[in-house]
């Protein structure tokens, strides 16, 4: 059905006037056209005598009657000119009955719209054809306009030469490639890669492509821009390509209607050769809480901010977007610029143009938020423009977040300086290799890889992470495996005392708060009550491992920590996917980080004097250092014992923040043994349980980690939270050493546990400048502490790192996620 904007006007009574001689207004092949034409005067010659009032309004008349303006408000084409000529009766730039507008400068005449849309016409049957493909791939109206845009438009191309740029109109019949575009110079022939003439360059550039910069021309664009053949097409396969800034001609959607109708909660993970399992840069239809993932179909809030001026359409960002996103993940090992992500911008019209334009600004913002052109990588220009770069910023800490903030400063094009306290970089991420193999003193599981910035890394340095199985089998006192439908069990009763904690706090006030320990005890007791439902004496022990897990994840004994806000962080996108092992440590990756930044180390700071216009920073030694900006990066627990004396003093909101957080703490044993005793028993699992006896053992090396499972190397390590820190901490090394041999003999009571020939165990918690390991919530407090701490100061004062996030306080990526 011919929709209003379609419909044709009364071309058939109206008289067609003669055409314009070629001295009154360019021809269509005329490189210079202009859709602001001044109109013509008649100045009679000398002693003419004047015709009569009447005869001058016939003439005035006929003479509007011979060229007709663009109809469209505001349109500033006073001779518009068909791009189409695909009737013989084309109006060229000539009179038509009606004119159809694309945009400012690109029109279509009455006589080819008729070509196509008039099923006795010749052009009748490939609008037919293409609008076949069109409905059945995408969800717009399939218009004659949206044909013309899509298939009658001349492609523009950019000349490559640095000292040219100019824009250049293709034939109508030449199709644009990114190899084209990335090699195109002025005066090229599109088959044989030609040059014409000696300086095809000095030819001036079409009047309408000034005007295409004008803030205008966007508003005044019939239809948004949809990219054929876009790198984002694969990852993108279950969308209408129109709902996501593709041409549904060039773009085949892999799912259908019908399907979608038959299971709207489908699933569709693309399949894409050479791509990393674990980037996943767009949401799936029906998916959601996925970190680091953008909705391909929808602008995000910040972009919103950003971009206002895409709120009404955002087709034209969400085009430019996805295809950055899609480029940078297809090729995240080279700096993405504007000019290769130009390459791919396959859209007829001067809107190419404009698109072009637009790419800068998105890929800029992209970068500044840490979604593209991040992790390793080391550029020789800087990544953003001039106004990025006319700050110098000094970094306090050379652990993860400090080394990712300067690495991505840097490469903004900003002078950085790195004061890190230690003789060495890292903070708590240590890597030990004493015990034959890469141990981790700190961290070194990588938990969630999908989208993960670690993940990232390792795929940019070619290292390979471990996947670790789901099975983990449970030991008893006496070696005995658990019945797994035992565990399986409690684990459900051990997450739905988690979920009533969950309905409790949705109606409690901060001064509500109580202990998690006391509520899950608490919920406990009312549910054996109620049910009737007594737990064996096993269950039990089952139960206490699982709270065990639950120390650990929070760094803390659970009587201290917030049963309002523990897990304050679910209400944020997460890291998903598989839990993975770094073989070859977390020190190769900040190693890399590290590489050309400017790290002083042995400088402990002790005072930050930001009462002036630049930020002074003092260490131990009396040196001194002067910046615009600082940003503090250390552990929680420094800034809660006032190792760091700001002038003036921190605002009271920030303090009270900062003091409602807790400084958790969990240290690691390693031991190498001469040969793997375990083998035959965990039968290749990366891991194994170790339940508890008594609740008061809870803790004490509840998990033991199989650190080189398809190698020779006998290497175990296992983790202490909870209360068996404390019990810990002021022991000897041989004495934990002994402990955690009486565990193992336990377990594998029936054949010879060795001694181990060589072991390690750290002691985070007298790390003068750790003291901790992860942050908690601690009761009476809320989540909003991590955001009040992420605040600066000033202006002047920024925070970043561990303890500084509300992403997922738990492992070393948040420090990574934060500093960015």
């Amino acid at each position: 059905m011919l929709s209003d904007a379609d419909c044709p006007g009364n071309a058939s009574g109206a008289r067609r006037a003669r055409k314009r001689s070629s001295g009154e207004s360019p021809g269509e092949g005329q490189t210079l056209r202009s859709s602001r034409r001044q109109k013509r005067t008649n100045n009679p010659p000398p002693g003419q005598s004047k015709r009569k009032a009447t005869d001058t309004e016939e003439e005035d008349d006929q003479s509007e009657k011979k060229y007709r303006k663009c109809e469209k408000a505001g349109c500033s084409a006073v001779y518009p000119v068909c791009f189409a000529s695909a009737s013989e009766r084309c109006a060229k730039n000539g009179y038509t009955s009606r004119w159809y507008h694309l945009s400012c400068g690109e029109h279509f005449c009455n006589e080819c719209f008729d070509h196509y849309y008039r099923s006795h016409k010749d052009g009748y049957e490939t609008f037919a054809e293409w609008k076949k493909v069109w409905t059945s791939n995408g969800k717009s109206e399939p218009s004659l306009k949206a044909f013309m845009a899509d298939q009658q438009l001349p492609f523009w191309v950019q000349c490559t030469k640095p000292d040219c740029r100019k824009w250049r109109q293709m034939t109508k019949e030449a199709q644009l490639t990114p190899a084209l575009a990335e090699t195109y110079r002025c005066g090229m022939k599109y088959n044989n890669i030609k040059i014409e003439g000696p300086d095809q360059c000095s030819q001036p550039e079409d009047l309408r492509v000034a005007e295409v910069s004008d803030s205008w021309w966007h508003s005044m664009l019939i239809l948004p821009p949809l990219l054929k053949e876009s790198p984002a097409s694969p990852f993108l396969a279950a969308y209408y390509p129109d709902c996501v800034g593709m041409s549904p001609s060039g773009s085949s959607s892999s799912v259908s209607s019908s399907e979608v109708k038959a299971d709207p909660h489908r699933t569709v993970h693309p399949q894409i050769s050479g791509l990393s399992q674990y980037f996943q840069p767009f949401y799936q239809p029906n998916e959601c809480g996925k970190a680091l993932c953008v909705r391909p179909d929808m602008m995000e809030l910040d972009e919103l901010y950003e971009f206002p001026e895409f709120s009404r359409d955002p087709t034209m960002y969400l085009a430019l977007r996805n295809l950055i996103l899609a480029s940078w993940h297809r090729n995240c090992k080279k700096v993405l610029t504007a000019e290769k992500c130009s390459q791919h911008i396959i859209v007829r019209g001067l809107v190419r143009v404009r698109c072009v334009q637009e790419l800068g600004r998105v890929l800029h913002f992209m970068t500044k938020k840490g979604l593209v052109n991040t992790g390793v990588l080391r550029v020789e220009r800087p990544l953003l423009p001039e106004g990025y770069r006319s700050k110098n910023v000094i970094i306090i800490g050379a652990g993860a977040s400090g080394l990712a903030a300067a690495r991505q400063l840097q490469n903004f094009g900003t002078a950085v300086v790195v004061l890190e306290a230690r003789d060495r970089i890292g903070g708590r991420v240590w890597d030990d290799t004493s015990l034959g193999v890469m141990v981790g003193r700190g961290a070194q599981i990588v938990n969630g890889c999908v989208n993960n910035p670690i993940a990232l890394m390792c795929e940019q340095m070619d290292i390979k992470m471990h996947k670790l199985g789901e099975r983990c089998e449970l030991f008893q006192k006496g070696g005995q495996a658990t019945d797994p439908a035992i565990d399986k069990r409690m684990d459900f009763h051990f997450n739905a005392i988690l979920d009533v904690v969950s309905e409790w706090r949705k109606d409690k006030s901060q001064s509500q708060d109580t202990p998690l320990g006391e509520k899950v005890q608490e919920v406990k007791k009312n549910f054996l009550q109620e049910s009737g439902i007594q737990f064996s004496e096993l269950e039990e022990k089952v139960l206490q491992f699982h709270l065990s897990n639950l120390e650990f994840a929070c760094g803390s004994t659970l009587d201290k920590v917030s049963a309002r806000s523990w897990d304050h962080n679910e209400f944020f996108a997460q890291f998903s996917g598989d839990h993975t092992l770094l073989t070859k440590g977390y020190y190769a990756l900040l190693h890399k980080l590290a590489e050309g930044l400017d790290i002083c180390t042995n400088c402990p700071v002790e005072a930050i004097d930001y009462s002036g216009e630049t930020v002074k920073v003092i260490s131990s030694n009396g040196s001194q250092w002067t910046a615009q900006k600082v940003l503090v990066t250390v552990p929680l627990i420094l800034l809660q014992k006032n190792l760091i004396h700001f002038n003036p003093p921190l605002p009271e909101r920030k303090l009270k923040a900062i003091h409602s957080l807790g400084a958790g703490i969990i240290e690691k044993i390693a031991l190498q043994f001469p040969c793997r005793f375990w083998d035959k028993k965990i039968q290749g699992a990366d891991y194994f349980g170790n339940i508890p006896p008594v609740p008061e053992k809870r803790g004490m090396f509840s998990v033991f980690y199989d650190l080189d499972p398809q190698g020779k190397n006998a290497v175990l390590m296992s983790v202490i939270s909870g209360d068996a820190v404390a019990a810990v901490r002021d022991m000897e090394e041989k004495d934990v050493v002994n402990e955690c041999m009486k565990v193992l003999r336990e377990l594998f009571k029936e054949q010879e546990v060795p001694e181990p020939v060589n072991y390690f165990v750290t002691h985070w918690s007298k790390d003068v400048w750790s003291q901790m390991s992860y942050s908690f919530v601690k009761t009476g407090g809320s989540g909003e502490a991590y955001d009040i701490l992420a605040e600066d100061v000033q202006g002047k004062v920024f925070f970043a790192g561990e303890g500084r996030t509300a992403l997922d306080q738990t492992k070393r990526t948040s420090s990574h996620c934060r500093s960015l």
